[in-house]
């Protein structure tokens, strides 16, 4: 036992801080694995960290650190316990546990009864453990699985040694997951069951000394293709033999702890040699002090070393250590070892395996490099941390475009524009095919780097479940069964199809609509000024014309204000008149519903209650017209049988359908929505004359008239550009994507999502786009309607009728005024007196006598078409006089005067006689 002592403390009563010492010398201990003669690379690591920290001082300037190693068997625990309990009994302050799961286990319970730090670098259970925490392991290998989006995968890991805990792994990811416990006799067997059941993606969680033999089992099952994925869960990749792999584009990836391009881990590694040359003899230097690189143990061994110094250096500035004399017999633990074992769980420090923090014992603070086996070297491709989580920094790095001199097979189906051929002999392979997903996977194949061979789906079908089988047909069918590599065309990502193979990202959007024929336009009629009130609205506004008429008559006729006298100022014949006859009603009642003046005002408040009301009325009814007379008038009027889905299903006339096999189909048919499942039991009662082969079946059948067919808006819009006689109905039933099909984990999925997002962002897909879907030299024009602006001019069939309507006017008044004429003309017939006879006093010419004569005087018997023809000519001949004579059938009086040599024979009162 070394005999301790105190150091005086000192006091600065100034600034009162207690400046305190350690013991001079601390001694810890470290138990190795028996290496049969050779010193293990940890072992050299852990010394030489104990002689660069006492060779530095300025971490524990005062002390002195000494270490004690035992060499343990991963088979003998009882010796292993005899050995730490000798440890203790030397006095040691801390030990370095191996990485054993079973040694371990023993180790810490030993060093937890006594308050002994006890420093582990392997995911057990430590008081102090540098290795990082298991559940952040497996958090960041749950990361990577989802996102290289594995959907079915195998592990292979050994008993008793693990970094990802399994059942957790099992439970956070969606997939079909095959585990197999394995030993390095059984590494062939389980790589060739899962050849078998080709499982291409695999995880390797198996002790890095046994790596070696799995990596010749796979070269020997040749499991090194481009289509195997293996992920290690060795930190150590870098340290591996993987030259046989380099060159066959095999995916290999893993994550590393220690960052060997770091500059101060380079310092290290370099200094570690010159340490290892130092102690050895001349010719007998140790292998590992050559390595360029170092492994993850003796790196967490060195940080292991230092977090001891940095936990013990800031207990030193507030505590003194006391050190005691511990047994395992005694059990009674060390009275400073719990404040040690606090102080070392604070420290936060940088080592050579990044940053270092604990909580709890557990280290939470560390950054996890993700690496890839890249043709000529390994690169990283992103990190992980527990914040910040996984982040890829190199996503083409998974698969390098140009790299692969690979074939794919692709199939498709034929679906103008998407896929069309060319049935000319002389064009062959490839060539046969074009249109725009030919185009697509063209330019995706440059990007990506890889060649194709291009061919057709034998049974002609997108790929849809039967319900009463469960079997997938068409595309789908072949992408399960591993016959294709890719599926290219217009096919549709839903959710039943991902269920069973993979889609890249959608290259185009889409929703399911309806095509239908062009209805016919409603003929122009005569009266189309009518339409913008209906015929209801007509016989209201008539009826309330009679009624406010008939009110103003009576209330007129009532209201005492209403009356005037007729001559005010003879007093003898009073006589009251009223402006509202039932005449002038009528004609004020329609003038203010015309907006015209009127010589007729009411002047009782009672009629001009009703004047203002109707004047209202009328403002509200004649504004309502002319807002919706210019919508009527010009805008083109269809008869649409249906106008959306809902239309659809709620009639029988018209009949409906969708592709055979296709998405839209699987829509319907699984749809919860009332009104598709309706449409979806019409069609299915209808098969199978509901369905169609291919669109060009249902575009048929809709150019013969009452059929509608629902299908997809990119392919519907393509027709509508090219046959004006057909158009879509309402709008999308449904939101979707066309992809690009894959099996279930293929390594070229992700790859071409990035390719499909970078020609999107290029602009590259809607010029492919526009050149199949809008090429002026097939699409049809189609007359628009939808702008006000080119309206077209209204013609006589719009408005005519007012003019029909301005002639029948004119007519009516015309016979109205004939019969005024001819009633007032049979009046005056009627009141005509008898023939009169009258004196008349002449004078002689001879003699200037005067002599009596008696004249009669006859009115004219003219009929009425004469008084007309009068009438007429006087209109007409003196078109510009406000007045006229009367048309007299009689005169009362005539005196004959005569004076000198003429005859006077008309009075100035007179009017003359015709």
């Amino acid at each position: 036992m070394i005999n301790t002592s105190l150091f005086a403390i000192s006091v600065v009563s100034l600034s009162h801080i207690s400046v305190l010492a350690a013991p001079p010398i601390i001694r810890v201990g470290a138990l190795f694995p028996k290496a049969h003669g050779k010193e293990s690379y940890s072992e050299l690591v852990f010394r030489y960290a104990v002689h660069r920290l006492n060779r530095d001082k300025s971490l524990l300037p005062e002390t002195t650190l000494t270490y004690d190693i035992e060499y343990v068997s991963q088979y003998d625990s009882f010796q292993t316990v005899q050995k730490v309990c000798s440890l203790v009994r030397t006095g040691v302050q801390a030990l370095f546990s191996p990485t054993d799961y079973v040694l371990s286990t023993h180790i810490n319970s030993i060093c937890d009864a006594l308050d002994i730090p006890d420093i582990g670098r392997s995911p057990q259970d430590f008081s102090i453990n540098v290795h990082p925490s298991q559940q952040y392991v497996n958090h960041a290998f749950i990361d990577v699985i989802r996102y290289l989006n594995w959907t079915k995968f195998g592990i292979l890991y050994e008993k008793e040694y693990g970094i990802v805990n399994l059942h957790q792994l099992s439970r956070s990811v969606q997939a079909e997951v095959h585990i197999r416990q394995v030993s390095r006799a059984a590494y062939l067997s389980v790589l060739n069951e899962f050849k078998n059941k080709e499982i291409h993606n695999i995880i390797i969680d198996t002790n890095s000394a046994g790596i070696s033999i799995l990596l010749k089992n796979i070269l020997q099952q040749q499991m090194n293709e481009y289509k195997y994925h293996y992920l290690f869960t060795s930190f150590d990749l870098e340290t591996f033999d993987l030259e046989d792999f380099k060159y066959n584009f095999v995916n290999i990836t893993a994550f590393r702890l220690v960052d060997v391009g770091d500059v101060a881990v380079k310092e290290i590694l370099k200094d570690i040699e010159t340490y290892g040359r130092h102690i050895y003899q001349r010719n007998n230097t140790n292998e590992h002090s050559r390595k360029k690189t170092i492994e993850t143990e003796p790196a967490l061994m060195f940080d292991s070393v230092y977090v001891f110094a940095i936990g013990l250096q800031t207990l030193e500035q507030s505590h003194t250590l006391y050190l005691s004399n511990l047994t395992c017999d005694d059990e009674t633990p060390w009275n400073g070892g719990l404040s040690l074992i606090n102080y070392i769980n604070a420290v936060e420090w940088k080592g050579l395996t990044g940053p270092i923090q604990f909580k709890e014992g557990q280290r939470v603070e560390f950054k996890l490099d993700l690496i890839k086996l890249k043709q000529h070297s390994i690169v990283k491709v992103g990190e992980w941390t527990p914040q910040d989580h996984l982040n890829i920094t190199e996503p083409s790095l998974f698969f390098e475009a140009g790299s692969m001199n690979v074939t794919l097979v692709v199939i498709t189906i034929l679906e103008t524009p998407y896929v069309m051929m060319h049935y000319e002999k002389n064009y062959t392979g490839n060539e046969r095919f074009y249109g725009f997903c030919v185009d697509i996977l063209e330019r995706i194949s440059h990007e990506v780097g890889f060649d194709y061979i291009l061919d057709l789906v034998p049974d002609r079908k997108y790929g849809a479940k039967d319900p009463e089988t469960g079997q997938w047909n068409g595309m789908v069918a072949q992408l399960m069964k591993y016959k294709a590599d890719l599926a290219v065309g217009s096919m549709t990502i839903t959710y039943a199809r991902e269920s069973v193979i993979d889609f890249t990202k959608p290259f185009m959007n889409l929703g399911i609509s309806i095509l239908f024929k062009v209805p016919t336009q409603e003929p122009t009629r005569l009266f189309s000024f009518m339409n913008p009130l209906a015929i209801e609205i007509w016989i209201y506004v008539l009826a309330a014309y009679l009624m406010v008429s008939l009110s103003i008559y009576i209330v007129g006729k009532l209201s005492p204000i209403e009356w005037r006298t007729t001559h005010p100022c003879d007093l003898d014949n009073i006589t009251l008149s009223n402006q509202f006859s039932l005449a002038d009603s009528f004609w004020f009642t329609i003038g203010t519903l015309m907006q015209q003046a009127c010589d007729v005002y009411p002047r009782a408040m009672s009629t001009r209650i009703i004047s203002s009301i109707w004047g209202f009325f009328s403002l509200i009814i004649v504004a309502s017209y002319t807002a919706n007379l210019a919508a009527f008038l010009t805008t083109e009027r269809m008869i649409n049988p249906i106008e959306n889905a809902e239309d659809l299903a709620s009639q029988t006339e018209i009949s409906y359908g969708t592709l055979e096999s296709g998405s839209t189909m699987t829509f319907f048919r699984d749809s919860m929505i009332e009104t598709y499942k309706k449409m979806w039991r019409s069609m299915d009662n209808k098969r199978p004359s509901a369905f169609t082969t291919t669109y060009e079946d249902g575009i048929n059948r809709v150019n013969q008239g009452n059929y509608a067919f629902l299908m997809e808006s990119t392919m519907l819009d393509y027709i509508v550009q090219r046959k004006c006689n057909l158009t879509q109905i309402g709008g999308l039933l449904d939101t979707k994507g066309y992809g690009i099909a894959t099996p279930k984990g293929s390594p070229w999925r992700d790859k071409m999502s990035l390719a499909i997002l970078e020609l999107q962002e290029k602009g590259d897909i809607q010029m492919l786009y526009d050149k199949w879907w809008k090429n002026t030299e097939e699409t049809c024009t189609r007359k628009s309607t939808s702008k006000q602006s080119k309206a077209n001019a209204l013609g006589l069939e719009s408005i005519g009728g007012i003019f029909v309507v301005l002639i029948a006017g004119v007519t009516v008044a015309m016979i109205v005024a004939f019969f005024e004429f001819w009633i007032h003309f049979r009046k005056q017939t009627k009141a005509m007196p008898a023939p009169i006879v009258e004196k008349a006093t002449c004078q002689s010419l001879t003699d200037g006598g005067q002599v009596e004569h008696n004249w009669i005087y006859m009115p004219p018997l003219r009929s009425v078409w004469i008084e007309m023809f009068e009438e007429l000519r006087f209109a007409f001949w003196c078109t510009n006089k406000r007045h006229r004579p009367e048309l007299s059938r009689f005169c009362s009086e005539c005196h004959i005067k005569q004076t000198h040599n003429h005859i006077t024979n008309i009075d100035k009162d007179q009017k003359p006689n015709k």
